[in-house]
């Protein structure tokens, strides 16, 4: 036992206490695990920051830039669809949407811990990008309301996965970068409403139109879904055809796959064109009782895993741990209510708010949401500058973009004309794209490796279940009075005082 314990203290014995330092207290992880994990963290800040994380940066970027980009594609295309198809709740389709990012979060999520992260990696864009296309064709609602939930079981998966798969391959001094991947969601963002405003401005049926909306009249939204149904083809291909992902090494330690866990560390300090001294006798050192999982009993145990939950009650096992994962699950539950209560309506609320204010043409409206976009790329940056800046960390600047999100949404309803409505939706962006910044970087530091998988899946799962709510919200309550975006902005607010009762700060510490 004195032995075990010499070996799991080996944190304090680290390269470099500040990069390799654990984000979870020793006594949330079992010792085994915690004190291999520690050894290919050493091995991954031994190879460092090379082509192999650069590349997979940018493919990672992608799934980043469907979690936004779709969301945002349904809104944009929300009124032409519902004006052409005489639809009288268009919010049913952002429900359609929901209900399938839902199931793609729990499938993907929970998945890749199961069945690994390359097979989820390469597949959530390539049904994004299916449907997507097959979508352009749609001849009524309900059909375009079927392809949007189709669509969304891929993009559902993107952050829960991607997120698992950057972080398991990043050296602790740079896992930063899992804050600045969200310049990819805000560039999605200004791509979709960049694309959409030539489409949907000049091919789309307007609100104060006399004639019947035609599908020859309203075409706009149809091109736009083959535009970024091609883009994201184009990334699926870069994914699956042009670039080698290697499944992660401590997903493959924590199956007991030690050799196989080696071997991807030598394959990317080769590509980095560097060498690594680990071995397999560094991590088998670490076993308890010989050789760990390789007989017939833990073949059998990791089978029934499978059906168990297992990966669900670790997240669970202390009061810390549990309290942690609660709360974080709570807060993705707020937001998921919040924003896509007010965002995902902001064309619509544009066009209707922007017609009692007298100048609510669709070409204004989009050019409108394309400003606003804009805003979002400094925003992602900037939450990527207040995650390292000390005393401030994930949680404070988290807490921070979260309040204030919410106080945007409040000052919105003050708007006297267009041109107010859109600078506080300009602040709203801006803020937005701050807290998804920290969120998305934060939530997979404070899970282990072997559960990350299923902890990103419960808090995507928060989200989804919670976004199912705002359409059914958006139905009832009237879009174009102020009711939703006070409900919208005292979520925020109430997420952002659960921010600052989290018990775990990730700033400067390597996860597990």
């Amino acid at each position: 036992m004195t032995d075990t314990k010499d070996e799991t203290d080996v944190e304090s014995r680290s390269l470099d206490d500040n990069l390799t330092a654990p984000v979870l207290d020793r006594s949330l992880v079992d010792p085994v695990y915690q004190a291999k994990a520690h050894v290919l963290n050493n091995a991954i800040q031994q190879i460092g920051m090379g082509k192999y994380q650069w590349e997979l940066f940018v493919l990672v970027g992608f799934g980043w830039s469907m979690d936004n980009m779709w969301p945002i594609i349904t809104s944009l295309i929300l009124p032409a669809v519902a004006l052409e198809f005489n639809q009288s709740k268009p919010p049913l389709l952002s429900l359609a949407q929901n209900i399938g990012l839902l199931a793609g979060a729990i499938f993907w999520g929970f998945g890749c811990d199961i069945f690994g992260r390359r097979v989820a990696f390469n597949a959530t864009i390539g049904v994004t990008a299916v449907f997507g296309l097959i979508a352009a064709g749609s001849p009524n609602f309900a059909a375009i309301g079927c392809f949007a939930a189709f669509w969304s079981v891929g993009v559902g998966g993107n952050l829960p996965v991607d997120s698992a798969v950057f972080l398991e391959f990043l050296p602790g001094s740079h896992q930063y970068l899992l804050t600045i991947l969200s310049i990819f969601w805000a560039l999605a963002q200004l791509l979709a409403t960049l694309v959409a405003w030539p489409l949907l401005g000049y091919r789309t049926c307007s609100e104060t139109d006399t004639t019947p909306c035609t599908r020859s009249r309203n075409f706009g939204w149809r091109y736009f879904l083959i535009a970024m149904g091609g883009f994201a083809t184009i990334c699926f291909a870069l994914r699956f055809v042009v670039f080698t992902l290697y499944e992660s090494p401590k997903y493959l330690m924590g199956k007991g796959r030690d050799a196989e866990a080696v071997a991807v560390v030598h394959k990317v300090a080769r590509k980095n064109g560097k060498h690594s001294p680990l071995s397999l006798a560094d991590l088998e050192m670490h076993n308890e009782g010989g050789q760990q999982g390789v007989d017939a009993a833990a073949a059998l145990k990791r089978k029934l895993e499978k059906v168990s939950m297992t990966h669900v009650r670790a997240l669970f096992r202390t009061k810390k741990l549990a309290y942690s994962t609660s709360l974080i699950m709570c807060i993705w539950a707020f937001i998921g209510l919040a924003f896509p209560l007010y965002n995902a309506y902001i064309p619509y609320t544009l066009i209707s708010r922007g017609a009692s204010f007298g100048d609510g043409s669709t070409y204004l409206t989009y050019r409108n949401s394309l400003i606003i976009a804009v805003l979002g790329v400094p925003g992602a940056l900037m939450g990527g500058v207040l995650v390292e800046v000390p005393l401030v960390g994930r949680k404070g600047a988290l807490a921070l973009s979260v309040v204030l999100t919410g106080v945007f949404l409040f000052a919105s309803t003050t708007a006297k004309n267009s041109n107010d409505l859109l600078g506080w939706n300009c602040g709203f962006n801006f803020a937005s794209n701050v807290m998804y910044a920290v969120l998305y970087a934060y939530t997979p530091e404070i899970f282990p490796t072997k559960d990350r998988g299923t902890g990103n899946a419960l808090t995507a799962s928060a989200n989804r279940v919670f976004g199912i709510m705002a359409p059914i919200i958006a139905i009832y309550a009237d879009l174009k009075t102020a009711a939703p975006v006070y409900v919208s902005g005292a979520l925020f607010l109430a997420a952002g005082a659960l921010t600052c009762a989290l018990p775990f700060e990730s700033r400067g510490k390597a996860s597990l």
